[in-house]
């Protein structure tokens, strides 16, 4: 069971992968038309105006389509065979149970308690899906959707039907199963959907009225369950969702960037929903001290290979707000770092919150800096100066702690592990190359990328013990029918991994930003192999 739950959790990330770009373009096309910093330029009438104008709706498509991309996007990683015909099975079922919906309500609104006359917006529960008015189901809807013509697609797509049925095979018998699936569901969804949006909005009451109690327990538990991969549902219906305002925590602040710009009070008052959006800050403050005890522990024989790692997933982490990497050189070697880093990672948020701070601030140096820092910081430098006052401070914290902890417990991190030779191992592909005899490592990126996919595919057992494979943002998710032929953690670090997570059937390997090329050539051999 834990293993479906960790794939839907790494489904979850494909969609979202296309937001971090989406956000820092439309942040700089607000700042670019804010006429507080550029002045008569942002008049608009002018040229420079209207070009960023259109490079923001450009932009807006990835944000106000985000049902549409999540209906895709679960089939990409989900489906087990023919991807690209299960992504539009879904994305067609997902729009016909839109259109059920709109037809229902359109006929039944008022037995259902739904003014479906009433225009779209906030506090009706009515929104558009692709020019179909229907009711506000956000992401949750698409999912859900989604997930069950995957089921039906993994089930029922390769079913043969009699010749003179042959033309509703494949795809189309998918589409027809879900077609009459949808008209329940539909029906289930405008009675139903209401009464969840009523819930909603008294959990977002509570969740609002939480403080910084609320931050800090937030906070904690989306980094503390990043090793089991369900931290995706700690963040998704919050950022994306509706758990804590209509429409989801980034939609809502970029939408509103120009009113925070222009308006003296505290951030906090303006939106204190943006505390569930601050865990970005451990990846720009956090991962520095914990790079920089890192490295002071290690062995001065072993300090140039551990900074060869170190400033690269720092750097990692810090601009681009990929984190995984560098937390996963020290989770494994010891749980108990990581859990003290979970519990300073939600004290330095809540310690932010306390002080008014809030914003969208859940990625990289890059996407907080387009989205809060340069639109707001001539209205709310103060605030952004009490983050970094707080956030250099818990730097010196992080530091201070682990490196007390890794010398007090004499903890085996990289540079001073406790079995001599096994940190090159760890570390460096071409040792490992020189161990198998080869004269010479290929510069081409893809044979690179397709040395690791061997390796690892040899270290789980072979192309004959996979039973499917997908990826999320930095991990290669396998499932093996065999987990007792999976060779020690030291063959896949030999290969590059930067750690393991096992979970019977259900493996893990960080593999890093490469995972995506690194699962094509996977796959690639698995093919070859059949």
């Amino acid at each position: 069971m834990m293993q479906k739950v960790q794939r839907f959790g790494g489904a979850l990330y494909v969609p979202v992968l296309l937001f971090p770009f989406a956000g820092v373009v439309i942040g700089l096309t607000i700042l670019f038309k804010n006429p507080l910093i550029m002045g008569s330029l942002a008049d608009p009438e002018s040229l420079w105006y209207q070009c960023w104008f259109i490079i923001g709706e450009g932009a807006w498509a990835v944000l106000r389509q985000m049902p549409l991309l999540f209906a895709i996007g679960i089939p990409i990683a989900l489906a087990k065979k023919a991807h690209a015909r299960a992504c539009m099975e879904a994305l067609i079922t997902y729009l016909t149970f839109n259109y059920f919906i709109n037809a229902i309500l359109t006929v039944w609104g008022g037995p259902f308690g739904v003014d479906f006359s009433a225009e779209v917006g906030s506090g009706t529960g009515l929104t558009m899906i692709a020019g179909i008015k229907t009711l506000d189901t956000n992401i949750i809807g698409a999912i859900v959707i989604s997930s069950i013509v995957v089921f039906i697609h993994n089930r029922y797509f390769d079913k043969k039907l009699p010749e003179w049925l042959g033309i509703f095979q494949g795809t189309s018998y998918v589409v027809i199963i879900s077609f009459f699936l949808m008209i329940p569901l539909a029906i289930a969804t405008s009675y139903f959907w209401p009464m969840v949006q009523n819930g909603i909005s008294s959990l977002q009451a509570f969740l609002g009225g939480a403080g910084v109690v609320g931050v800090w327990l937030y906070t904690f538990l989306e980094r503390i369950l990043l090793p089991t991969g369900l931290h995706h549902f700690i963040w998704t219906p919050f950022l994306y969702g509706p758990a804590i305002i209509e429409g989801g925590i980034k939609i809502y602040w970029i939408e509103h960037l120009t009113q925070f710009a222009a308006s003296t009070q505290s951030l906090r008052a303006l939106f204190p929903e943006g505390g569930f959006a601050m865990y970005g800050n451990a990846k720009i403050f956090a991962m520095p001290g914990i790079a920089w005890a890192l490295y002071a522990t290690a062995r001065p024989e072993k300090k140039k290979l551990v900074a060869s790692l170190l400033i690269p997933a720092t750097l990692t982490a810090v601009v681009a707000g990929i984190t995984e990497p560098l937390e996963f050189t020290f989770l494994f070697i010891s749980p108990l770092l990581f859990g003290v880093h979970a519990l300073l990672a939600a004290t330095m948020s809540a310690t932010m919150y306390a002080f008014g701070v809030t914003g969208l601030m859940t990625g990289g140096f890059i996407e907080m800096a387009s989205n809060n820092w340069i639109p707001l910081f001539s209205s709310h430098g103060s605030t952004y100066l009490i983050q970094w006052g707080i956030g250099l401070t818990f730097t010196f914290i992080y530091f201070m702690v682990f490196r007390t902890l890794i010398l007090k417990l004499n903890i085996g991190t990289p540079g001073r592990e406790l079995e001599s030779g096994s940190e090159t191992k760890l570390y460096t592909k071409k040792d490992f190359k020189e161990k198998q005899g080869e004269k010479k490592v290929s510069s081409s990126k893809d044979s690179a990328f397709s040395d690791k996919a061997m390796s690892f595919l040899e270290a789980l057992g072979g192309s004959e013990n996979i039973e499917d494979v997908m990826n999320c943002a930095t991990r290669l998710r396998v499932s093996v029918k065999d987990e007792s032929k999976l060779h020690p953690d030291s063959a896949f670090q030999l290969a590059g991994a930067h750690g393991v997570v096992r979970n019977g059937k259900a493996v893990q390997i960080i593999v890093g930003l490469s995972v995506p090329q690194v699962k094509e050539q996977f796959e690639i051999l698995l093919k070859q192999a059949n």
